[in-house]
């Protein structure tokens, strides 16, 4: 059963939703201005970017971008 209406979100789960983003973009952003790093999941597995990032989970060592 491949209904259309359940692949679209309510209003409110849009909004929910949004908010959720908006969150992670802005620690993102904030991280990035204190020269932090961050733990991603990319491909699979845990990757840590940006100046700081440990050894052992960096595997991009330039900065990270939202």
């Amino acid at each position: 059963m491949n209904d259309q209406s359940s692949l679209t979100p309510s209003p409110e789960t849009q909004v929910m939703l949004d908010c959720l983003r908006q969150a992670v973009a802005n620690t993102l952003e904030r991280k990035r201005r204190l020269g932090q790093y961050a733990v991603l999941w990319s491909e699979g597995a845990a990757i840590a970017v940006g100046e700081d990032a440990p050894m052992q989970l960096a595997t991009l060592r330039e900065p990270f971008q939202d």
